[in-house]
């Protein structure tokens, strides 16, 4: 059954991302206790997972392991098993493919996002791939697959015809634009992704999909992929303005201007739990 079918919406929070500072917004959460207050506040606004990125000591993106645990620590003291905790692989030009697998082997978290674009850039690196993927499948590492267009649907969607990424245990995400300033999403991007995600082997048992977006409009295209039957990540990583405009007061509000109009539509927020099975 999809979500379409049972009215169940998962909201995502992505609450900081590899590039914004605290000149951004000054709610910005980045230290491990920052970032377990803003866990609490996604979790109370509807929130089943967080997408966490860490930084180093001047604030830079950092794929460090010692750092990432000292955050997972925090918001798991902060709310339990009440969140999924999703690391990022996301190499911002900083890291190699194997730099981008070393952490999630070494870490072995719940969740991981992985780009396919960037762990498997080219031909050469497809054994490594391969066998990173069969890795978290194997280890119990929920994978989130990060495809940024059509290109990356049709290659995601080759490498379940040819085994390389299994069934099950795995769920994708369509990036609806760029982090370039300026950038507002639009509820049409979806389709792209959409058209080529229709194109699959009907033999290929597809997983669920979630979407991310940029710009005040983030909560039209969290809604337009609610009612298509997919779901939404939402927060400061990739928006920090209300609907309206306005700036976001922190990325619980984001979230409540998602999940609030989609309950009076009769859609159930999932929780961890939902999502635990939904990706099992």
């Amino acid at each position: 059954m999809n979500a379409a079918q049972d009215k169940t919406l998962i909201l995502s929070v992505a609450p900081n991302g590899a590039r914004k500072t605290a000149a951004d917004h000054p709610r910005l959460p980045v230290t491990p206790d920052e970032l377990a207050y803003c866990a609490r506040q996604s979790l109370r606004a509807g929130a089943a997972m967080i997408h966490m990125h860490v930084r180093d000591d001047a604030g830079r993106h950092s794929l460090d392991v010692t750092r990432y645990q000292a955050a997972t620590e925090a918001v798991r003291r902060a709310v339990g098993q009440e969140l999924v905790i999703q690391i990022t692989t996301e190499a911002v030009g900083m890291y190699s493919p194997a730099q981008q697998i070393d952490v999630v082997k070494a870490l072995r978290p719940e969740a991981a996002s992985v780009a396919l674009r960037e762990v498997l850039p080219d031909a050469s690196h497809l054994p490594a791939a391969a066998g990173f993927f069969a890795w978290m499948h194997e280890h119990g590492t929920v994978a989130q697959y990060i495809l940024y267009d059509r290109v990356d649907v049709e290659t995601y969607l080759r490498l379940r015809r040819e085994g390389v990424i299994a069934a099950g245990r795995h769920w994708v995400l369509f990036v609806l634009g760029r982090y370039t300033p300026g950038q507002v999403s639009a509820p049409q991007d979806l389709l792209p992704f959409l058209d080529a995600w229709q194109q699959a082997d009907p033999q290929v048992l597809l997983p669920p999909w979630s979407m991310c977006a940029f710009g005040r409009r983030e909560a039209e295209c969290a809604s337009a992929a609610t009612l298509l039957g997919g779901h939404a990540r939402i927060g400061f990583e990739n928006n920090m303005a209300m609907p309206d405009g306005s700036t976001a007061y922190d990325n619980a509000a984001l979230l409540q201007a998602v999940r609030d109009p989609m309950t009076r539509l009769g859609y159930r927020i999932g929780d961890a739990q939902a999502l635990r099975a939904m990706t099992a």
